[in-house]
């Protein structure tokens, strides 16, 4: 037996905190671009039936992609008001906040109750829930840039 004493343990190297924030990053941006794909399809296969039945399917379809292009507009205000707020409380906090709005409103298109339940109101929450998930991609993609 040797009696050199053993070697003291190294401790583990720390995380990369680069690449966890990358990670990150690529894994909300993913799934909030994911949320807009799932709406662009609905948008053509469903939504004109459920919520925009006018009885003339082109405007039905127009419709359906202009509640699209509205949550195109509500993008560059998230990336100010969350770019405002990741300045002020951390990105970390504002990545959260926005990956659940989006979450969140995402759900709530899913609860929907359909144009045959209670008219055109449901056409005007679709809207504002998507106006809500535009807002939230804006936010993600400032909180998520590096």
């Amino acid at each position: 037996m040797s009696s050199a004493p053993a070697a003291p343990a190294t401790p583990a190297a720390p995380a990369n905190p680069r690449s966890r924030v990358i990670t990150a990053s690529l894994v909300g941006t993913t799934i909030e671009f994911y949320d807009f794909y799932v709406y662009a399809t609905a948008a053509v296969l469903v939504f004109p039936i459920l919520f925009f039945p006018t009885g003339n399917d082109t405007t039905a379809l127009l419709s359906s992609f202009a509640v699209f292009g509205a949550a195109m507009v509500a993008r560059p205000i998230g990336a100010v008001v969350f770019g405002h707020f990741g300045d002020r409380f951390g990105r970390k906090a504002t990545l959260v906040a926005s990956l659940l709005t989006m979450g969140i409103a995402t759900f709530l298109i899913g609860c929907l109750p359909t144009f045959g339940q209670i008219g055109w109101w449901a056409a005007l929450l679709l809207l504002v829930l998507r106006l809500f998930q535009g807002f939230a991609l804006g936010g993600e993609w400032s909180g998520a840039a590096l």
